[in-house]
């Protein structure tokens, strides 16, 4: 495994360039590339990282470069979106553009399934089925080299964003999104978030083992972290490691700076949090995690209550189907749809998280139909 990394300044250009190299280094007679990448609620660094590693490809003889946008159920991205996010001037052109779309079955192939034990241990007895393990197919063609690039920050289905979560749930079918945020919510956020290991994680792991079991092409993991100052995106550590342990320990190292950047420490709970949402977040959906941020144990108050700041939102989702399933549900404790779930086992689980993530933590009473909850959410949106 490489790694660079500088706390307490920044890191250049230069260095950057260089570990790029150095991570490149034995791939001389490469080809066709395939580039994963994150999608525009990410905010990191890979319009600085890309353009140095297309150049130094390009100099080893790259002929064909595609992308793959691993944006899970958010909205596709239009070409111009991919390359401004992607940092591509008008002398580099790759020659795909993929968004990869969860729900299009010409899109996935399945390779395994995770166990429902597996699963059952993981979620201490609360889901008890397995996992398909459901990818999409452009891994498994002939590249020569698969890139995949992450931002790792706290994160409340993983512990930390990045590593193999490109991949899964990043680039997965729905079956795997949908149980994958279920069997997360029913470990608990609380569990979760800011934690290295955690049952969630496992999960990922497990899936993305069956994963690489099938890629021909060597694989590569750039592990972003980085500091947000002044509208900069200041790059604070990379880690690059190959194949499936070289992932999870890039993740990890890279989980470790995070840790020292992002987790902040409060001396007493808040009993009002407001949560500014950047205009990159343009649906509740993504928005919500201005809640799911703040349900670690001990930051808010009880009977406080969280704002979510976006007067530039007006839809819960910009696909209708999953807008109006939004709509349908509303946003409620565990419990609650838990039990909405005997009556409709049909509903998206995908859906059904994201509803108890952004409430938070309650309680349902079955009999009255009343909920008591730990703290107040506030949607401050436009219309919608």
């Amino acid at each position: 495994m490489l790694s660079i990394e500088n706390l307490q300044g920044e890191l250049t250009n230069k260095q950057l360039e260089e570990i790029v190299k150095k991570s490149l280094k034995d791939f001389a007679s490469v080809k066709k590339v395939l580039l994963i990448h994150p999608d525009y609620t990410r905010t990191d660094f890979t319009d600085k990282l890309i353009p140095l590693i297309y150049q130094e490809l390009k100099n080893k003889g790259m002929t064909k470069v595609d992308s793959l946008n691993a944006g899970g159920t958010h909205r596709a991205m239009t070409e111009e979106e991919i390359r401004s996010k992607l940092g591509l001037t008008s002398q580099i052109n790759f020659d795909n553009y993929y968004n990869h779309e969860y729900n299009d079955s010409q899109q996935l192939m399945t390779m395994e399934e995770i166990s429902s034990s597996f699963v059952e241990e993981r979620t201490n007895g609360e889901l008890s089925q397995s996992i398909p393990v459901v990818v999409n197919k452009l891994i498994t063609e002939d590249y020569d080299l698969i890139i995949a690039l992450s931002g790792t920050l706290p994160h409340e289905s993983a512990g930390y964003a990045g590593g193999l979560k490109v991949f899964f749930p990043g680039i997965s079918g729905p079956g795997v999104i949908d149980l994958l945020h279920w069997a997360a919510v029913l470990i608990g956020i609380p569990r979760i978030i800011g934690t290295v290991d955690n049952p969630a994680r496992e999960v990922i792991n497990k899936g993305s083992s069956y994963i690489f079991d099938q890629i021909k092409a060597p694989t590569i993991s750039f592990n972003m972290v980085f500091e947000e100052k002044e509208h900069r995106v200041i790059p604070k550590g990379l880690f690059v490691g190959e194949e499936l342990d070289g992932f999870i320990e890039a993740y990890k190292q890279a989980s470790r700076v995070s840790s020292q950047l992002h987790v902040v420490y409060l001396d007493k709970p808040l009993k009002v949090a407001v949560q500014v949402i950047d205009k990159s977040y343009d649906e509740i959906w993504t928005a919500g995690k201005g809640s799911y941020k703040l349900q670690s144990p001990g930051v808010m108050a009880k009977g406080g209550e969280i704002i979510i700041y976006a007067p530039h939102i007006d839809c819960f989702h910009s696909r209708l189907e999953m807008d109006l399933a939004l709509k349908q549900i509303g946003y409620h404790c565990k419990d609650y749809v838990k039990k909405y779930l005997e009556s409709d086992p049909e509903f998206s689980k995908n859906i059904a998280a994201h509803a108890i993530n952004v409430r938070g933590a309650g309680s349902f009473d079955a009999n009255s139909g009343k909920e008591k909850f730990d703290f107040k959410v506030t949607l401050a949106t436009g219309d919608s």
